[in-house]
């Protein structure tokens, strides 16, 4: 059994924690009951998974700009295919598909469940991918769904219209199903029995292939996915769900919910302060997360979503914060905060100055035994001073220790790699005409 996890996002309803690189699976604010500390979305999901007793291997579906995230939470042990492009789930999931069977070798019988990485749910759920994974071993259907129980109607997610009539084995024939209604017609779908579409499908791998291969037929996996903006950009619910004629479901009753707005989010959080926070005790109701190293000082709150990280400050009426995504779209702002596979960087200030001439400051912390890659530059010099730690420098061939308290310049063109021996954080200034991350030439290394 092969379970695709599916990891997108453009990270803006949770602006400013969240950013296209940063998306909302992986904000770290979950109280994990099982350890000391917090845990994202995709590491409860990913914790549960392997504490539900499915035997299955698991891939995670994600975008380029989201791979090193999921390295840092997961581990880089873990199987990542990832889109050249982002072009939705149909396309999303047929590329994770034609890696198991091009890639991994896995036969067309192979049962395959895709599922979001970010729900938050019990044990029960789990149970439910359990038997939607027997139902396609036993040919109850082609396709079977995840049929979850609505609380209310909502203009947020898809519905699923049972047949009336027979259920085999928990397996329920579906009649058809319905894209994200308004809620008028949510409503009537429900009266009428329909369930929420939980994003979770289950079918083997043959059947997911075929359907691949009318649009990109090819012999490799590096062919199909240099292929890839031949796949039309559309959801796998209007491409594969809607057009089944023999589809199931499975239904769930137990806890579900999308944390994908700050009401949602918050209504699940174990404290109302995360980071450098002072209050004066009189606040109501309100949620306060403060990535800066400033102090935030709130006096009186009520009903109030306050967050301030390195890519902005959001105060917002919590019956209003549905609403930040319309506009943190229109701010085209470079990620300001991101964790990457060897540990964590921030943007703490950016100048252009009239001439064009542009500089750029940067803390960065590598976590101990992690390296960043071999590289040069072509647009800007470098200046590294490090304020914390232990590592080893290269610069042009030569190596030698780094430490506390040394400053490193690195001019365009000079290839430069760094390594941790300790926990290592340093400054970063860049300076130059054209400072993108695009600028990078990278070369092999054995440490």
């Amino acid at each position: 059994m092969q379970i695709i996890l599916l990891s997108g996002g453009s990270g803006t309803r949770l602006w400013p924690l969240s950013n296209d690189a940063r998306s909302k699976q992986f904000l770290r604010i979950l109280d994990n009951k099982e350890a000391t500390g917090r845990e994202s979305m995709v590491q409860r999901v990913m914790r549960q998974l392997r504490s539900s007793g499915i035997e299955a291997d698991i891939t995670v579906a994600t975008s380029d700009s989201q791979k090193d995230s999921v390295i840092a939470q997961l581990g880089d042990s873990v199987d990542i295919v990832t889109e050249p492009s982002r072009r939705d789930t149909f396309p999303a999931i047929c590329l994770a598909c034609e890696y198991l069977s091009k890639q991994r070798n896995c036969k067309p019988d192979e049962i395959v469940v895709v599922m979001p990485c970010d729900p938050y749910t019990e044990t029960e759920y789990f149970h439910v991918i359990k038997r939607m994974a027997d139902g396609i071993s036993e040919n109850a259907a082609d396709l079977i769904v995840m049929g979850i129980e609505p609380t209310y109607p909502s203009a947020k997610y898809g519905y699923v219209v049972p047949e009336n009539g027979n259920c085999v084995d928990g397996i329920i024939p579906v009649h058809n199903f319905t894209e994200k209604p308004d809620v008028q017609t949510a409503g009537h779908l429900i009266s009428e029995g329909a369930l929420w579409n939980g994003g979770v499908f289950a079918f083997s791998l043959g059947y997911l292939t075929e359907i691949a291969a009318k649009y990109v037929d090819a012999p490799t996996f590096d062919e199909i996915r240099n292929r890839y903006k031949e796949f039309p950009k559309i959801s796998f619910d209007y491409e594969v769900a809607e057009k089944e004629k023999n589809a199931g479901m499975v239904r769930y009753h137990g806890k579900w919910k999308d944390l994908g707005t700050w009401n949602t989010l918050t209504d699940e959080l174990p404290t109302t302060e995360f980071g450098n926070v002072i209050t004066d005790g009189s606040g109501e109701n309100t949620h306060v997360f403060n990535e800066l190293g400033i102090p935030l000082l709130c006096l009186g709150t009520k009903d109030l979503v306050i967050a301030a990280s390195p890519d902005g400050i959001i105060v917002s009426e919590k019956s209003k914060s549905e609403n930040v995504k319309t506009y943190a779209q229109q701010l085209k702002n470079r990620p300001m905060y991101e964790e990457r596979r060897w540990g964590t960087y921030k943007v703490i200030d950016s100048i252009t100055f009239p001439d064009g001439f542009c500089a750029l400051t940067k803390q960065l912390t590598l976590n101990p035994g992690c390296s960043i890659s071999y590289q040069r530059h072509e647009y800007r010099d470098e200046v590294w001073t490090f304020i914390d730690g232990e590592g080893e420098i290269i610069i042009d061939d030569q190596r030698r220790s780094i430490q506390r308290g040394e400053t490193v310049t690195i001019p365009k063109g000079c290839k430069h790699a760094l390594k941790a021996y300790t926990s290592l954080t340093f400054i970063e200034v860049q300076s130059g005409s054209n400072l993108v991350e695009e600028d990078i030439e990278r070369f092999p290394l054995d440490w």
